[in-house]
């Protein structure tokens, strides 16, 4: 089954402009209604180190959910950051920034490969508990521009042991543009075939010359768990790269239609709620 990730809280964690929380609200309460499977609406994070979502807890009370499907999801970076999340019943899932490079999670959450599995399972036991589904991310899933080892089974073996702690949505993340079709054609090819049993999903930062390649590549591979950012909004902010743009809301639509894929999204609600993006994106 086809799933639309739409993850405005990728999009607008990197402004430099405070976003006020009523537009927020008003940009979570339009998405809300296009018919994404989910939404990820913010973060919590240290505020120091992600400003622009100091004021989740405040949004996730003043969104909207009569008349929406959409599950909601937060990110967090740490156990703290699910003690926070879980107190929210409006929230179904809680991700979480995993990597298979080193060097990232130090820079991103100043943690090792196996502090950060260590607090994975915590962060498990913590969202179980309250009847929340953790979401891990493996972020640098195709390279890494560091120069720390990657390689199909390095991937696997970590994929094997999220999956043997009960994880059974893992999206592989490039956000750095180290992938390319061939790789991610072979990674999500091998993924499903390895583990039937899990929803692997792409989230994908990329330019305009190479996201169709890629989304073609993962979508032929077997994936069908898309992250999108409505104009292609944001950025990684913690890489200490040139940021790249997510993929686009509209342009992985148009792939879909190109392909004649039944998609469920309204597009004239999704319009709608790209006026309001037009306006956040004045604050870049």
């Amino acid at each position: 089954m086809l799933k639309i990730i739409e993850t405005p809280r990728d999009g607008i964690q990197g402004l430099r402009q405070f976003i006020q929380t009523k537009k927020k609200v008003d940009y979570i309460n339009a998405l809300l209604r296009v018919g994404f499977d989910t939404l990820e609406v913010g973060s919590f994070v240290s505020s120091k180190a992600i400003p622009q979502l100091k004021d989740t807890d405040t949004v996730l009370r003043k969104i909207d959910l009569s008349d929406s499907h959409t599950k909601v999801m937060v990110l967090v970076g740490n156990t703290d950051g699910v003690q926070e999340a879980v107190k929210f019943d409006a929230i179904d899932h809680i991700s979480f920034p995993f990597s298979i490079s080193e060097t990232f999670l130090i820079k991103n959450i100043r943690k090792n490969l196996n502090e950060s599995f260590d607090m994975i399972k915590k962060m498990m036991d913590l969202s179980l508990q309250a009847g929340k589904e953790m979401i891990i991310y493996i972020s640098m899933g195709f390279g890494n521009p560091y120069g720390d080892p990657w390689n199909y089974d390095l991937l696997e073996r970590w994929v094997k042991k999220l999956f043997d702690i009960g994880l059974r949505i893992i999206p592989v993340s490039d956000i750095t543009g180290e992938s390319n079709p061939q790789q991610i054609s072979e990674v999500y090819g091998r993924l499903i075939k390895d583990f039937p049993k899990v929803e692997f999903g792409f989230h994908l930062h990329a330019t305009s010359n190479d996201w169709y390649a890629k989304t073609d590549a993962a979508y032929k591979a077997g994936c069908r768990r898309f992250d999108t950012v409505v104009g292609g909004l944001g950025g990684c902010p913690m890489t200490g790269k040139e940021m790249l743009s997510n993929l686009d809301t509209f342009d992985l639509l148009h792939y879909f239609e190109e392909k004649e894929i039944p998609f469920f999204i309204d597009k004239e609600k999704l319009y709608q709620a790209a006026r309001i993006a037009n306006e956040i994106k004045q604050y870049e």
